[in-house]
């Protein structure tokens, strides 16, 4: 269903838009001004409130079949700012709004606010700078002004950068600079960009954009620049050297949130730029450009990862991999078979979000548990632990895209799209990531599950397991959603025809 002429016309309950953006950020200032003893308390508070607004959100979407509008203070576009919010929008702020509270409650272990009172930097900077990403989520999913949105992606980049640092090491804090770099660069050209399209058409509205635009060079240059710098956000093949350091450096609850969802937001956008900005481009060429990048990335970060060392550094070069993933619908997205095309697309988002966000926390459990992730060094570790290698595995099933998994039902929908349009190619290089992700995965859990058991420096928590555990079952039961869920996602869509022609 397209956006129609109520774009710019609150629909009923499209008030509830601000409160995704609101809380997390009222709980952001509440923290400063209360102190860093009670920024746990908040955060942890306000996460179910958040969820609640998610699924309220979602509910309102599928009962009325149409996106929700709300305009911020009575000013419609192009004089003043609307919220929006479709089908995308609200399975990503669910998915978020599940994913930031497991990562809270695993990272209490070792960043809960202390007992004797004290203030300490590390559970202060955690709790607040979690909030921060969670307002800079909402805000780029409900987000409907290209200004705005580099708002939210330079919060989304100042809340993410201080994760990766947070004990202080040195090599963190090199993995840190390198991550601020490429992000840097990457809004300074989605910045550039939005000046050329303010600069040709007077708003940076979305709907008022996919209107006017017409294929002239500006707008070519405007869109080369804002892909390219959204691709180093992404952390797309080639542009994904600042992505390993830093999320297999970062604590482990840190690095589920980075690779699970900060990753996302772009992707998100990358979406929305080509989808709904620019319709009116004759962008087949781009669109099998991207998909080349992606299938690079399935290839070569299939590959780096097979070489890997150390556990997280493992799972963090699968997640260049799977990243590449998410591109392949680019292609694909017009004709009859767009509609799978598309909703392969998502749920390659949903399910790598869950089962990436699980596999890293199953990883720092291990890391703490054998004093290291030297993979050399795991004989006999499942043996040990085999909650926690159930998780790496249930989620390693879902990036090899095996059956029952989210990833399978998402690959199985891209592979359709691509054999159904003619592109076989697009198909070919999807059956090869998913035997070189089987291999790294193997390497990992061969060794784990064999051998004697190796004593343990201290056994992981039950909880801190099952919070794992149920992130690679979420990955797992995607597989079984009901044909009602994709025609959620469906809602507010382009129509065929209109996006990748």
């Amino acid at each position: 269903m397209t956006e129609g002429a109520s774009a710019f016309a609150a629909t009923a309950g499209g008030s509830l838009l601000a409160l995704p953006i609101l809380v997390p950020a009222a709980g952001l200032l509440l923290s400063f001004l209360l102190g860093g003893r009670q920024a746990e308390r908040i955060a942890l508070a306000l996460m179910p409130v958040q969820f609640g607004f998610a699924v309220a959100i979602a509910s309102l979407i599928w009962r009325s079949g149409q996106p929700l509008v709300y305009v911020l203070g009575g000013y419609a576009p192009p004089l003043g700012i609307a919220l929006r919010a479709d089908g995308f929008s609200a399975v990503m702020l669910v998915t978020a709004s599940l994913i930031m509270p497991a990562a809270g409650l695993y990272a209490r272990a070792n960043l809960a606010t202390p007992n004797d009172g004290t203030e300490r930097r590390a559970p202060l900077v955690f709790w607040t700078l979690l909030q921060a990403i969670q307002a800079a989520l909402s805000l780029i999913f409900l987000g409907g002004d290209l200004f705005n949105l580099y708002v939210a992606l330079e919060l989304l980049t100042f809340a993410a950068v201080p994760l990766v640092c947070l004990d202080g090491r040195p090599e963190t804090l090199a993995a840190a600079l390198r991550y601020l770099m490429f992000a840097l660069f990457g809004a300074l050209f989605y910045l550039l960009g939005v000046a050329l399209l303010y600069g040709a058409y007077g708003t940076l509205d979305i709907v008022l954009l996919s209107r006017q635009i017409r294929a002239e060079p500006a707008v070519w240059l405007a869109a080369g620049l804002m892909t390219a710098g959204l691709l180093a956000k992404t952390a797309l093949f080639p542009l994904h050297l600042w992505l390993p350091p830093a999320h297999a450096n970062a604590p482990a609850a840190a690095s589920a949130v980075l690779s699970g969802l900060v990753v996302k937001g772009s992707f998100f956008l990358i979406v929305r730029l080509w989808f709904n900005v620019l319709p009116a481009l004759p962008n087949a060429v781009p669109g099998a450009i991207l998909a080349a990048l992606g299938s690079a990335a399935i290839l070569a970060g299939s590959t780096l990862a097979l070489r890997q060392e150390r556990l997280k550094l493992l799972i963090a070069y699968s997640t260049v991999a799977q990243i590449g993933y998410l591109f392949l619908m680019f292609p694909l997205v017009s004709g009859p078979w767009a509609a799978e095309a598309f909703s392969g697309g998502v749920m390659q988002a949903l399910s790598h979000a869950f089962a990436k966000a699980a596999m890293f926390l199953a990883a720092g459990l291990i890391a703490e548990s054998l004093g290291h992730d030297r993979i050399a060094g795991l004989g006999g570790a499942g043996r040990a632990m085999p909650v926690t290698f159930l998780a790496l595995g249930l989620g390693g099933l879902s990036l090899m895209g095996l059956p029952p998994s989210g990833g399978f039902a998402a690959k199985w929908l891209l592979m359709k799209a691509s054999i159904e349009s003619g592109q076989w190619v697009w198909a070919v290089v999807m059956l090869t990531g998913g035997l070189l992700a089987g291999g790294y995965l193997y390497r990992v859990l061969a060794p784990a599950l064999s051998g004697n058991r190796p004593q343990l420096k201290s056994p992981p928590r039950r909880s801190r397991e099952n919070v794992a555990l149920a992130l690679a079952l979420a990955a797992v039961l995607l597989a079984f959603a009901p044909p009602a869920f994709f025609a959620f996602l469906q809602i507010g869509r382009p129509a065929a025809g209109a996006a990748l022609r």
